[in-house]
């Protein structure tokens, strides 16, 4: 239940809309190409998506220091990148551990229901070697093992798939900084 609860939360907040809108980035290039846009504009830019984020967290530091250095510049857009990143990730190491872990608990039930059928197979306990009985013992513990692979497949599967997206998406936001740098450059030249 805790896997698929994750895979459907990460699957709603990995949209592209709510991380990187495709239009988002030229038309923030297209506002501050003349001047720098408003503190109120960043604001809305920065609740935009993650990408609007990173790049308000640029424009904030040209505004708060008009004659800004390149270095400072990429470096308050290194630290907003690294948040949001951060964000992106959120909830990927539970995932992957149990899509790690429920093998495990799978083999540990079998191990111990296969302990508990040759125990009540012994010849001490008061009940005769049923071969019946116990290959349903054997069919039964074997359960365990299955519903452990169930719940550790998909969630591999998808663990994966988000590992790949937030890969995506980091390179996308990089990408993204190394446009915007000039323009604002510019804009702190003028300043």
């Amino acid at each position: 239940m805790i896997a698929l609860a994750l895979i459907i939360e990460r699957l709603y907040n990995l949209r592209e809309r709510l991380v990187a809108p495709r239009a988002l980035l030229d038309e923030v290039i297209g506002l501050s190409r003349a001047t720098l846009p408003s503190a109120d504009v960043i604001d809305k830019l920065a609740g935009n998506s993650v990408l609007g984020g990173v790049l308000a967290a640029g424009l904030r530091a040209v505004l708060a220091e008009p004659r800004i250095a390149e270095p400072v510049l990429r470096q308050s857009f290194e630290n907003a990148g690294r948040t949001a990143v951060h964000k992106l990730e959120r909830y990927l190491n539970t995932l992957g551990t149990i899509a790690a872990v429920a093998p495990l608990l799978g083999l540990f039930g079998t191990v111990v229901g296969m302990i508990e059928i040759f125990g009540s197979q012994a010849p001490g306990s008061g009940m005769g070697a049923n071969p019946q009985q116990l290959a349903h013992g054997i069919s039964v513990a074997l359960y365990n093992t299955a519903f452990g692979l169930i719940i550790a497949i998909p969630a591999l599967m998808f663990y994966r798939y988000f590992r790949g997206k937030v890969d995506e998406f980091q390179l996308g936001l990089e990408l993204a900084v190394e446009r915007m740098v000039p323009y604002l450059m510019r804009c702190a030249v003028r300043g």
